[in-house]
């Protein structure tokens, strides 16, 4: 089922999400439902607040970057099979210079810019059967991971702009809270009325 993305204004995008006890309920069926939203949004990665619900839960489909033909053949094979849930993740270490990419945000329609960001993490997390892993990973699939988990710790890709960026976008991103935005997928909207 495709759910609506919570749009930029939300203040469930600004808590620190809460762990995820191993009897939550129907918790196969949110993970499949985040997948469904986030292909249906053609995103890479979609964490629990963005639907509304601030638990420590992301998922990743690191695919679409698989065609860069700028990445080496090993790392464009890893994106092409890389499809998992994060659930109660942890990040342990990030390592290494930060690197500067363009991101942008399913919750942040139509905003894209430059954040930089360490490229190796080591991260702990759970499996859709509570199993633990702990994993390294770098590159993009770092980015990606790295900007999901800033969702379940209530901070947005926007915060980590310099203060001039932010003074630019930031008319922009209070039209978004406002729905004044388009966007093809669902989306809830946090400044607009109900019932109108």
């Amino acid at each position: 089922m495709i759910l609506p993305i919570v749009a930029y204004g939300d203040p469930v995008l600004r808590k620190k999400a809460v762990e995820i006890p191993q009897d939550y309920p129907e918790l196969k069926e949110l993970v499949a439902n985040m997948f469904e939203t986030m292909y249906g949004a053609s995103g890479v990665g979609l964490a629990a607040p963005q639907i509304g619900r601030a638990i420590r839960l992301f998922v990743v489909d690191a695919t679409p970057f698989a065609d860069d033909e700028d990445l080496s053949d090993e790392e464009q094979e890893r994106l092409r099979t890389f499809k998992k849930a994060f659930i109660n993740p942890q990040i342990l270490e990030e390592t290494g210079d930060e690197w500067a990419f363009s991101e942008g945000c399913l919750s942040i329609p139509g905003i894209n810019e430059d954040v930089f960001r360490c490229p190796n993490i080591k991260i702990k997390y759970q499996d859709e059967d509570f199993n633990e892993h702990v994993e390294e990973f770098d590159g993009l699939l770092a980015r990606v991971i790295q900007h999901e988990y800033d969702h379940i710790e209530g901070i947005l890709f926007t915060d980590k702009l310099s203060s001039l960026k932010k003074r630019i976008i930031k008319s922009k991103l209070a039209g978004i809270s406002k729905g004044k935005v388009n966007a093809d997928y669902r989306m809830r909207f946090p400044a607009v009325k109900k019932g109108r």
